[in-house]
């Protein structure tokens, strides 16, 4: 069995499990898009070897299947990089939404002060 037959039996596998996981609804199916992207470029890639062959030429890669992992490690810096961007969007709604709920719970601290002080005349 060649490399690159194990390379496609690998990204199958993980396919499926990103479509499990899309199923059960443990991942997000906005978030699974570009997971289902990465598995069906380097998949195809990894099945066509003359196409495989001929990019390892151009780009002078002497064995075509590390093209493949190349790819690969290009695909998952770029999905890092997206989950970084995502997690920062994250951190900023969460200290946007810490400063409003602290501004609603000193405002709710004033009031129910007011309302003692009017309560003990």
């Amino acid at each position: 069995m060649s490399i690159t037959l194990v390379s496609f039996f690998i990204i199958f596998f993980f396919f499926l499990i990103v479509i499990e996981s899309v199923r059960r609804g443990i991942l997000e199916t906005k978030y699974s898009i570009l997971w289902i992207i990465v598995c069906i470029v380097l998949g195809v890639m990894s099945l066509a070897t003359d196409f495989l062959e001929q990019m390892a030429y151009l780009l002078g890669v002497v064995y075509a299947p590390s093209l493949l992992f190349l790819f690969g490690l290009i695909a998952s810096l770029i999905l890092i990089f997206d989950l970084t961007r995502r997690i920062s969007n994250l951190n900023s709604r969460l200290i946007a939404l810490t400063q409003e709920y602290a501004l609603f719970r000193e405002e709710s601290n004033k009031e129910m002060t007011k309302q003692e002080k009017e309560n003990e005349q």
